[in-house]
């Protein structure tokens, strides 16, 4: 098998038959074996329907139909440990990231790259997203351990062993652009325009959005638990401060008694009570990660695959 294609599919039922006609046109072109891995992510739609059908009319397409939602890099995870091919593509059904441009992808590979991933130069979304997204893409670059390119997502074209690689990784937050960064092998980027959605809405909620941004920063960063650190011990050295204050006007100014210092005290109950919920709340999304990874529950269920 030459070119695996991974796609994860999430109620996508207006997307498919385009997506399909697109994605095949490109690799039938190529003149080479392929194989289209559609994920189902528990759909509740036609997907699942509009995929068996199309899987009867072409044998490239298999389908890995999960029992439930699992999530967007569970999907990822799974097809890409049932491919097969040498050259492995990630790419989402949302038609955002164009089939088109796979050709190019290839081209870089054989140039001697392991991984070649895509980077966003425009986005089609709203203003708020795109200021969003890049606050975090930057964040993240400043915060992570490893080097994460900027603006780039999980469309990308890996080889077979990077893929192997990454299969053997246990973790189950997983952050798969991350994951491809600290793998290591020879990367390159390669930039494009972003598509607005062919069809349909998001399924990336607000509340998913940041699970995956907190996945991002809590799996290769431990900025957070030092920034912890120093805030503590900046909030004593402010407290050993306002100790000796409180002892030089005791003893060494008639104005103690005059002093009410009630607002003083509130606000730094309140500034010091703020800060350690933030820091249990810190601590808690790590422990969090290791409570998951303790309970050795599989990281999704498969019910049934077809074309396999």
């Amino acid at each position: 098998m030459d070119y695996s294609v991974v796609i994860p599919v999430y109620n996508e039922e207006k997307n498919i038959a385009t997506l399909y006609q697109r994605l095949s046109s490109v690799m039938k072109s190529l003149k080479k074996d392929y194989e289209l891995i559609f994920v189902n992510d528990g759909s509740t739609d036609r997907t699942l329907f509009l995929l068996a059908e199309l899987h009867k009319k072409d044998a490239k397409v298999k389908i890995i139909n999960f029992s439930r939602n699992f999530g967007h890099q569970m999907a990822l995870t799974a097809g890409l440990k049932f491919t097969q091919g040498e050259l492995v593509a990630v790419i989402d059904a949302d038609l955002q990231d164009p089939p088109e441009i796979l050709p190019d992808f290839f081209k870089k590979i054989d140039a001697g790259y392991d991984v070649v991933y895509a980077v966003r130069k425009k986005r089609k979304e709203n203003f708020l997203l795109k200021f969003a997204y890049n606050c975090f893409y930057r964040l993240l670059k400043k915060m992570a351990d490893i080097d994460i390119p900027l603006d780039a997502g999980d469309f990308c074209v890996m080889r077979k062993p990077v893929v192997e690689t990454l299969n053997k990784l246990p973790e189950r937050n997983r952050y798969l652009r991350g994951l491809r960064s600290w793998v290591g092998f020879k990367q390159t980027g390669l930039s494009y325009d972003r598509q607005a959605r062919y069809a349909g809405r998001s399924k990336y909620s607000l509340t998913k959005l940041i699970k995956l941004a907190f996945d991002g920063i809590f799996s290769f960063s431990y900025l957070p638990l030092q920034l912890m650190f120093y805030g503590g011990l900046a909030s004593l050295f402010f407290s050993f401060l306002g100790v000796i204050w409180a002892v030089y006007q005791k003893f060494f100014t008639s104005n103690y008694q005059r002093v009410p210092g009630f607002a003083t005290t509130i606000i730094l109950v309140m500034f010091i009570g703020g800060l350690q919920l933030f820091s249990l709340g810190i601590v808690g999304e790590y422990m969090r990660r290791i409570y998951d990874e303790t309970k050795q529950r599989p990281s999704y269920v498969i019910e049934s695959t077809i074309g396999f």
